[in-house]
């Protein structure tokens, strides 16, 4: 497929929700075709709650070990998707000397709501899926987009 790029980084706060889903989903549709990966600004614990709501629809994200853009051992990428305003200026710091173009995808962070374990599991599903979406528009499949 040709409209893939060859590697895509996702980019939050603390990868350890949003771009860890987001990683954990390109890589579930597209994993063969595209190099995918996932930095944060600052290095936090993955998300149990993402794991959870992940699991929810047959992808683990258990084994992800949160980085930074400091740990990266690859610069070269062809779109990097920032989910956090933090990570979208430190995006565009870094590709200054590079051909990469940088998207921002406003994502809400779920790990500040507050409540029962529903009601924190629903805002991470809803993150989920927003993400499981927009990664169709942008990176659809052949054929078009299917949901796992």
């Amino acid at each position: 497929m040709s409209d893939l790029p060859g590697a895509v980084l996702f980019a939050c706060t603390m990868n350890a929700n949003r771009s860890p889903m987001a990683e954990a989903i390109m890589k579930h549709l597209h994993g063969r075709r595209v190099f995918v990966d996932s930095v944060g600004v600052r290095t936090g614990e993955l998300d149990l709650f993402a794991a959870e709501v992940m699991e929810e629809i047959g992808i683990s994200i258990d084994r992800h070990e949160p980085k930074t853009f400091d740990d990266l051992h690859d610069s070269s990428f062809d779109v990097i998707v920032t989910l956090s305003p933090e990570a979208q200026h430190s995006a565009v710091e870094m590709t200054r000397t590079m051909a990469c173009e940088v998207e921002f995808w406003h994502t809400f962070d779920a790990s500040i709501v507050e409540g029962n374990r529903e009601t924190r599991l629903d805002a991470y599903r809803q993150v989920r899926d927003q993400l499981m979406q927009r990664i169709l528009e942008r990176f659809p499949q052949e054929g078009g987009p299917v949901t796992p």
